[in-house]
């Protein structure tokens, strides 16, 4: 694939995934749905660190579309560069996309990037119906995809750094869902694992 196909997915997916979710949702109901800030909570730290994260994965990924030579910078690692895997890879980005945009449509109004100290309806059909955390499920899978389209030390830091910020996230959102939907998500958690 040429050198602009997965900026242009980045950025494809930055768009469909989370800005236009997010502007449907302050159009329709007045509200930000963003609700990181710039306090010292865990919260507001994990938002700042995926968003670093983020910016740091586009911004390689665009130096890599205009310059060649900034590959050899990112320390491939050789032993992952196989046909399959990048297939494999292409697919876990598409299939992603898909479901991330899915389980969006799924969550209506309710659709937060953060904690939402409003009260809002509980997704549990559909694909919460498979997993708690579908959306994150989602971008755990766009990770790996990149990883395996584009096998370096870089991707891979991003990888490891992406799931174990969502890790942490979950666990914050499901600490606040129990206080505020009551015995409503606990019954539901009870149903539905958290990843698969």
């Amino acid at each position: 694939m040429d050198r602009y196909t997965l900026l242009t997915y980045l950025i494809v997916y930055l768009t469909v995934a989370f800005v236009l979710p997010t502007y449907r949702v302050w159009k329709r109901t007045g509200l930000n749905p963003v609700t990181f800030g710039g306090t010292d909570s865990a919260h507001d730290y994990v938002g700042m660190l995926f968003k670093m994260v983020m910016l740091i994965l586009l911004l390689a990924t665009g130096a890599r579309a205009l310059l060649p030579a900034v590959d050899e910078y990112l320390i491939p690692i050789s032993w992952l560069e196989i046909d399959l895997f990048r297939y494999v890879g292409y697919a876990l980005l598409l299939a992603s996309l898909v479901w991330v945009v899915t389980a969006q449509v799924q969550m209506a109004d309710s659709w937060r990037i953060g904690i939402d100290s409003s009260k809002t309806q509980l997704a549990s059909t559909g694909l919460f119906g498979v997993s708690r955390n579908p959306i994150f499920l989602g971008m755990v899978g766009t990770l790996l995809g990149l990883l395996l389209v584009l096998p370096n030390a870089l991707t891979l830091t991003i990888f490891a750094l992406g799931f174990a910020l969502m890790q942490i996230q979950v666990r914050l959102e499901e600490e606040f869902l129990r206080r505020s939907q009551e015995g409503e998500y606990e019954e539901y958690a009870n149903r539905v694992r958290r990843w698969l």
